[in-house]
């Protein structure tokens, strides 16, 4: 058994302050990843850093066709949100597919995409919803943010404050689950329509996949977006297009869960499910 220091920070600038005096220090906030990390002595931080206190850390609100959701909230927050489940319900409807009902009162946003694991949901919904991380310093466009498994663009001592969700015409979230961890095999997210963006990254992104975002998880080392969907789905907004999609296998897991090809034929499956759902066709958020 280790012994560690506990600090409780006040305000973001606080605890960016704590993280630069300690390069082994860690943020906490729900605790569900980095605690499981602890236990398996695959982390050791020197000092935790609790984010709870910080004002307005947990508050989600609405700012215009936006919806601002602080790194502190928890998935049943977000799940459970009035103004989530009704401007952006595939949101909602993600965070209730999270873990079991202990993980989604404790785990957060924050935590979820600054852990940036291959599998988790989170990651899928900001890349896929095109949002931008905001931090004590800076705002991240989705695109630019996750750059590798377990990896982000934030810097050691740079903490996130809020994630902003745009909010589409239309947007759907399935995923395979792993039954025993409830981490996504493969997860999709599709979203089409963003009023006035096209969809490509605020003007900044590839220019694949015009009005429709397609994001997936749990198939590769980090979330991605799928081009080949995106495409399709561009043209022909619908479950026969997506199904009709040749997924490649290159850069796809390949491991006990599943084979690369088995998640090379998930991925149109999921799509064409989460089209369907989208469209207000299908009952099930998840599969």
């Amino acid at each position: 058994m280790y012994a560690f220091e506990f600090q409780r920070a006040t305000d973001a600038q606080a605890a960016a302050a704590l993280l630069r005096s300690d390069p082994d220090a860690k943020i906490v906030a729900g605790g569900q990843s980095l605690i499981a990390a602890m236990k398996l002595r695959l982390a050791a931080p020197s000092t935790l850093v609790d984010i709870n206190r910080i004002p307005g850390i947990r508050d989600i609100r609405v700012e215009g066709d936006t919806l601002v959701i602080g790194a502190g909230a928890r998935h049943a927050d977000v799940e459970a949100h009035p103004e989530v489940k009704r401007r952006l319900p595939a949101l909602a409807s993600l965070a209730g597919g999270i873990g079991d009902r202990q993980v989604r009162a404790l785990g957060t946003l924050g935590g979820s995409i600054a852990n940036n694991d291959p599998a988790a949901c989170y990651p899928a919904a900001v890349l896929g919803l095109n949002a931008t991380v905001v931090t004590d310093r800076r705002s991240i466009a989705a695109d630019d943010f996750f750059v590798g498994m377990y990896e982000t663009a934030l810097a050691p001592d740079e903490l996130i404050t809020a994630v902003r969700f745009p909010c589409p015409r239309e947007a759907a979230y399935v995923k395979f689950r792993n039954p025993a961890s409830r981490f996504a095999l493969v997860g999709v997210m599709v979203v089409r329509g963003f009023g006035g963006d096209n969809g490509s990254g605020n003007g900044s992104g590839n220019g694949s996949g015009g009005d429709v975002r397609v994001a997936v998880t749990g198939a590769a080392d980090a979330v991605f977006r799928c081009e080949p969907l995106e495409r399709a789905l561009s043209a022909d907004f619908s479950a026969a297009a997506a199904r009709a999609v040749t997924i490649p296998t290159e850069g796809l897991n390949d491991d006990l869960h599943g084979s690369a090809e088995y998640r090379a034929h998930l991925i149109p499956v999921l799509a064409a499910r989460a089209v369907e759902q989208a469209l207000g066709q299908a009952s099930s958020p998840t599969s």
